[in-house]
């Protein structure tokens, strides 16, 4: 196989990248950008070597603990669980959260071969205690395996006096009742609050 093919088949190892795109970014960068090129080869090579996970929240980071764990301002009685470290980046960059978080790096699914061992549920039943957190928010997504996924990490937290709580799905901010589909209007009823 040539350097050209492996190339193009290195590309397609991304989500959405096929054969196509593969064969333009190739030519691209062998044409038009090889020091780019070879910046993006270095930083790649880079990351797959020193990116690893927290050993506290399991997000990545190039430290044995990220940045996020060991920032005093964050509020430490607040934990939330979420499937994966792009969640992580939605939540900072909407804001309003200063608590800490647990990445699962997936969901429970018996069906893939996915269970508690796999997302190291061991490990945050043991974190909750440990560094005093008073409310766990479930952050998975709302899917039949995030929703099943959150309510076994409810179950298996409820006995340790931490109040447990579900992020709220909805009608989104702007939309119209109208144009919404029935599940995510009767999540939104399920999940109304009180006005005061």
């Amino acid at each position: 196989m040539s350097a050209i093919d492996r190339l193009m088949n290195a590309f397609q190892v991304l989500p959405g990248v096929g054969s196509k795109s593969a064969q333009r970014m190739t030519l691209y960068l062998l044409q038009a950008a090889r020091d780019g090129g070879l910046q993006l080869a270095n930083a790649l090579e880079r990351a797959m070597h020193d990116v690893k996970e927290c050993e506290t929240c399991r997000n990545f980071t190039e430290a044995p603990v990220c940045r996020m764990c060991l920032d005093p301002t964050r509020d430490k009685s607040m934990l939330c669980v979420v499937e994966s470290p792009a969640d992580v980046l939605a939540f900072e960059t909407a804001g309003g959260f200063s608590g800490r978080y647990f990445v699962l790096h997936g969901r429970l699914s018996p069906l893939d071969g996915i269970g508690p061992e796999d997302l190291r549920l061991d490990q945050l039943a043991a974190e909750v205690p440990k560094t005093g957190v008073q409310e766990v928010i479930l952050a998975t997504n709302p899917t039949v395996e995030g929703e099943a996924t959150a309510h076994y990490i409810a179950q298996m937290l409820k006995e340790g006096g931490v109040s447990i709580t579900r992020i709220a799905h909805g009608v989104p901010l702007g939309g119209e009742i109208e144009y919404t589909d029935g599940g995510t209007l009767a999540h939104a009823l399920q999940g109304r609050r009180t006005i005061s």
